[in-house]
């Protein structure tokens, strides 16, 4: 199915188009990763809605991209609850351990650092969420074991591409 046809899929199941517009903002991005202007443009005529509207959303929700992101996005939460249970500290080991700063991304391509207003996990604070995975209770350490999973994840990933049979062979 291609990303118009899954667009007026999901367009179908509401009553107005424009209900429409966050499903179809995540159908695009799944498609291309991100979500950059002419994506935008594409989801607002397949639509027919206004772009700004398409636009307002696309810009103001976290789950949603316009520039390329890290294979593996860190959403650290630095809302109060995390923020007095040490997530400015954390923030800055994230930092110094990637080598990047909030809003960047590794060289390599596999890190995203961000931070969020909140995650609605305050039980679990400090939070991070990577990907659709939430993570909690984290500390320095934690953080550590995570950022190595994520690296050993990537490097299994490498072998399995570079183990696997070029197309036409």
């Amino acid at each position: 199915m291609t990303m118009r046809e899954e667009i007026e899929a999901a367009a179908a199941r509401y009553p107005e188009r424009r209900s429409a517009i966050m499903p179809a903002l995540m159908i695009a991005q799944k498609e291309h990763g991100h979500l950059p202007g002419p994506v935008l443009e594409d989801v607002a005529e397949i639509l027919g809605v206004e772009r700004v509207w398409v636009y307002e959303l696309a810009t103001f929700y976290t789950l949603f991209h316009t520039e390329p992101i890290g294979r593996f996005h860190l959403q650290l939460c630095d809302n109060v609850s995390c923020m007095l249970c040490g997530s400015e500290a954390l923030l800055k080991h994230l930092e110094t351990t990637l080598g990047i700063r909030k809003g960047e991304t590794t060289p390599d391509g596999a890190f995203t650092l961000s931070t969020v207003e909140c995650l609605g996990a305050c039980e679990m604070a400090p939070v991070m969420q990577v990907g659709d995975d939430y993570h909690g209770n984290l500390d320095s350490a934690r953080l550590d074991a995570l950022l190595e999973s994520f690296r050993a994840a990537e490097r299994a990933a490498n072998i399995e591409r570079a183990a696997a049979p070029a197309p036409g062979e």
